[in-house]
């Protein structure tokens, strides 16, 4: 199960989140997401647990709990919606 983790402290690690997640089941991956130009994290991030059955009691123990000063929000990853690409092409049509 796919889980979204807000409002991360910049100073949160992939382990420190890791080790919050493991309390309710196994972890199979976390993910902190980064500007791809700076590389400075966004604030948020996804973790994977193994099952649904762990992945909702995650979400139930760590939605609203404080990490580094910052209230998590936690739920079930939402999947991508197509055509959420980079900024450009907004629909406007040039004219000559």
């Amino acid at each position: 199960m796919k889980i979204y983790v807000g409002n991360l402290s910049s100073e949160v690690t992939e382990e420190e989140l890791q080790q919050e997640f493991e309390a309710f089941g196994e972890v199979t991956s976390v993910d902190i997401i980064t500007d791809k130009y700076s590389g400075r994290p966004r604030g948020f991030g996804f973790v994977e647990m193994a099952s649904v059955s762990e992945g909702q009691a995650a979400i139930t123990g760590l939605n609203g709990k404080t990490l580094k000063e910052r209230t998590l929000n936690v739920n079930v990853a939402r999947p991508r919606s197509e055509g959420r690409g980079g900024g450009f092409g907004g629909g406007r049509q040039k004219r000559y």
